[in-house]
């Protein structure tokens, strides 16, 4: 739970006493993202957040607009690309930057240009014998490891995590439904951690309520941390990842896996995972759904939470 201890220069500070002395420390920066990007509001976000080289800001939303871009200081500049994205990330490819998506209700994994024009879409894989049709695939979120090869997690449809070569050809898959360690209940999250030499994945295992690393060839490895509040999504950034926890809170982990800080937890819990919850119930500094992250280049924490209204916070890290 975080106390509020000092607002200054605009700034709520925030302290997480689930962590120790030598914890990270964030503050909030209020009304940080411009109101109604474009004179629209953001509307639903049912996705997440992606930072690229510039800084420049990208929240999926569920709106005909796609993924709303902002600058780094918060301020609008453009929508591009399909709607309904559930999860993204940005990847650096011979110097040029592009988005990988999962797109659930659309059943299908797309790589877009920064612009938003689409390179090429994944579709579900019918040698892998796990589909009765398309509609079985419900992809979640996608990563890429250093050899191009895919990982896809099928969170809302076989609960597999799907391995695809750099050509988008079916490897195999791994993990399955189920509550033991090496099944997933709702593979939510990917991510590529390359911290620790050997490039894993790290993988919210959302319903499970745990983070867990697996390796490139689909073998289990251990639990990162358990007893979290449905993690969502993970982002890596030096020796910090953030995790969304759609029950009301942002967790940071650092490299050996123990918890630098928490942020945002609502003590409220009615108000977590609540898409409808009404504007005049939030709290600065307080998050009700936290569905998407990402840590910028200064170590700060962008959050996109799971609302019909959109919403978005930023949490700056102290010096």
């Amino acid at each position: 739970m975080n106390r509020i201890i000092l607002t200054l220069l605009g700034l709520i500070t925030l302290i997480s006493t689930a962590a120790s002395a030598a914890q990270l420390k964030f503050s909030l920066v209020p009304d940080f993202f411009e109101k109604d990007p474009d004179n629209k509001p953001l509307g639903p976000c049912h996705g997440g957040a992606a930072i690229d080289k510039a800084g420049n800001i990208y929240v999926t939303t569920d709106t005909p607009r796609g993924i709303v871009v902002y600058s780094r200081a918060g301020k609008f500049l453009r929508a591009v690309g399909p709607t309904r994205i559930h999860a993204l990330e940005i990847r650096s490819e011979k110097g040029v930057e592009y988005i990988y998506a999962a797109r659930p209700s659309d059943h299908e994994v797309v790589k877009l240009k920064l612009n938003g024009e689409q390179v090429w879409s994944l579709q579900y894989p019918k040698e892998s014998g796990l589909f009765k049709d398309e509609k079985g695939f419900n992809p979640c979120a996608v990563t890429v490891a250093p050899d191009g090869s895919i990982f896809v997690a099928d969170g809302y449809g076989s609960n597999y995590v799907l391995k695809f070569d750099k050509n988008r050809k079916f490897v195999t898959a791994f993990g399955g439904p189920g509550e033991a360690e090496g099944k997933f209940k709702t593979c939510h999250g990917i991510g590529l951690d390359t911290r620790h030499g050997k490039p894993l994945l790290l993988v919210c295992n959302r319903n499970a309520n745990r983070v867990e690393h697996w390796d490139l060839d689909g073998h289990f490895v251990r639990v990162i941390q358990k007893d979290l509040r449905m993690p969502a999504a993970v982002h890596i950034r030096g020796n910090y990842a953030v995790f969304p926890e759609l029950q009301g809170r942002v967790t940071v982990l650092s490299k050996d896996g123990s918890i630098a800080a928490q942020v945002g937890d609502n003590p409220d819990e009615k108000q977590r995972a609540n898409f409808g919850l009404p504007q005049d119930q939030w709290k600065d500094g307080i998050c009700n759904s936290p569905h998407g992250a990402s840590i910028d280049k200064d170590g700060n924490l962008i959050v996109a939470e799971w609302t019909k209204f959109g919403r978005l916070h930023k949490f700056v890290r102290a010096k």
